[in-house]
Parts: structure tokens; C-alpha cells; sequence
């Protein structure tokens, strides 16, 4: 979608224009650790689709997925940064062209025979049919690593997303998410209600406290690296990207979920969901010391 972000929504004069969402912003941080990402999706024919076309393709994505549909709008969100810091999220997507896309949307982002498919639990909120691709995608991943990040909405039923758990290769969430998906808080209990649902890796992210992966002999802590706080809006789609693009390229849990952190924490010191990431030469430089970091290996 479209973001528009101002100080004051009811008196803004300008508005600062970007594109962001959830799996958006997951596909720029793995392109800007120098992997491939292809972007899937559909946009309307309106100037906010070139626009989100636009900038999916300047982050370096493949936007060969991304349908264009002549009837329906690109959708859009208005983010207003209050006075105490925190922020206000409208969003207008009623009725948008991705709340259109349903299973046959699956067979070409399928077709191509991703490592890895990352989805999240904003999009199975957007309709019936945005939830049952998921589902498609899901069970017709075949080899391909199945990402989940549950991004939990009132809008969106648990029941919705505890049936994908089986089929999910990677689990990454806050702890907030799990008190609802499974009761609980504490990393060990968490990595042990997910792994008897099924899932295959846990990933904790506990704000500021960091985050908790699953070592030999438990949860292992990896403090967080925020410096400064400015927008905290895009910073576990910066981890998820930063742990994903690390284990795809063979990094260990440990070194991966530090990557993860450090771009997280320079994502919310910089307003915007992903203008914080560093640039590509410093985002590789960063990979490749995870991957050099001991107990890297192969996946």
C-alpha cells in the first residue's frame, strides 16, 4: 500500500509519500542483504499502483508477480506520529485490488519454485480470499520454507492462522502474539507450544527486551540493538528480514537473530518503516559477518 504520514492528520498541510506493508517491507530488507525477493501482490491501475510498483522494483524486488487490477484501488494508510511518540494507523483497504487476490493467485508465486514463501497474518485479515491464498500457499508450498509472521489484528481470528501452524518452517513472533496463539509468554513454554503445533523454527521478539531463539539447550536471549527510538512501525518486518536472508545464506540461529536485531533497531531510530535499513554495501558487509560468525551452517 501507499503511506501517507503526517504529525497532525486533522491539520497536516503535507504529507510524507511512501510504500510499505508488511511482506513488502520483509522482501526490501532480504533484497537489500543482496538475496533475491520477488514481491506478489495486486495493485490497481491508479498512480498509487505505479507508485507501489515503482518502488517495489527501485528496492531491487522482482515485481513480475504483482497483478494489476483495473477495477478496484490501490489501497492506502495514513500514520500519524503523536506528540508522546507513538503512532495512529488508518487504513483505507476496503474493497482494495489485494483484497481481491484469492487461491488461483497461488499457482504462479508457486510456479516459481521459491526457497522460501513469507507470509503474514495482515493479509488473511484483508477477506475470505486473501485468507484461503494463505491457506493455499501454505499446503502447495511443497520444499519451500514456509514464513509466518502472525502481525495478530482484532480483525483477524486466531482459528484463522493455528491451522497453517503444521506446514509453517518459520514461526517468527512478539510476545504479544503468543499470549494469543498459544497462551503463553515465557520462550521456553512458547517454543514448546509451537513445536508440538508443528512448527519447525521459533523466533521470540520481546520489544524492548530483544528477542529469544531456540539454542542446543533452550532459549537463547540476544538483547536488543535499539540506540534510539523514533518509529517503532517496521522494525519486526526489518528482523524477520534480517533472520531470513541470514539463514537462507547459512548462518546459525544465533547469528541470524543478531542480524535481525541490528537491523530492527537502526529500522525505529529513522521514521519510516524501512528508510533506517543501511545502505547495500553496509546491509552485505553485516551478512556476511553473521555468516563468519562460529557455528554458521549450511541449512
Amino acid at each position: 500500500m501507499v503511506l501517507l504520514e503526517a504529525d497532525d492528520l486533522v491539520g497536516a498541510e503535507r504529507f510524507g509519500v511512501s510504500v510499505a506493508g508488511a511482506e513488502l517491507n520483509v522482501c526490501t530488507a532480504v533484497a537489500r542483504l543482496g538475496l533475491r525477493a520477488a514481491f506478489a501482490s495486486r495493485v490497481g491501475t491508479d498512480p498509487f499502483g505505479m507508485r507501489v510498483l515503482r518502488d517495489a522494483a527501485g528496492r531491487g524486488m522482482d515485481t513480475g508477480l504483482v497483478i494489476t487490477d483495473p477495477g478496484r484501488p490501490t489501497g492506502v494508510f495514513f500514520k500519524e506520529i503523536r506528540p508522546d511518540g507513538g503512532r495512529r494507523v488508518h487504513y483505507y483497504r476496503t474493497g482494495s485490488a489485494a483484497s481481491a487476490m484469492d487461491v488461483p493467485d497461488a499457482a504462479p508465486i508457486l510456479a516459481r519454485r521459491p526457497r522460501a514463501i513469507v507470509v503474514s497474518g495482515l493479509t488473511a485479515a484483508l477477506g475470505p480470499g486473501p485468507a484461503r491464498l494463505v491457506a493455499a500457499l501454505c499446503e502447495g508450498a511443497g520444499d519451500a520454507l514456509v514464513v509466518l509472521d502472525p502481525n495478530l489484528r482484532p480483525a483477524l481470528p486466531v482459528d484463522a492462522l493455528a491451522p497453517l501452524l503444521p506446514r509453517v518452517g518459520l514461526l517468527v513472533l512478539g510476545q504479544d502474539e503468543s499470549r494469543v496463539l498459544f497462551g503463553e509468554s515465557d520462550p521456553a513454554r512458547v517454543f514448546a507450544a509451537a513445536r508440538a503445533a508443528g512448527v519447525g523454527e521459533v523466533v521470540l521478539k520481546g520489544g524492548p527486551e530483544g528477542a529469544w531463539y531456540a539454542g542446543d539447550s533452550g532459549p537463547e536471549h540476544v538483547p536488543s540493538a535499539a540506540r534510539e527510538v523514533r518509529d517503532p512501525v517496521g522494525a519486526g518486518d526489518a528482523f524477520l528480514g534480517g533472520y531470513l536472508a541470514a539463514r537462507l545464506s547459512g548462518a546459525a540461529p544465533g547469528a541470524a537473530t543478531r542480524l535481525g536485531a541490528e537491523l530492527a533497531g537502526r529500522v525505529i531510530a529513522t521514521p519510516g518503516d524501512t528508510s533506517g535499513l543501511p545502505a547495500p554495501d553496509v546491509a552485505r558487509a553485516l551478512l556476511r559477518d553473521a555468516l563468519a560468525e562460529e557455528g554458521a551452517a549450511r541449512r
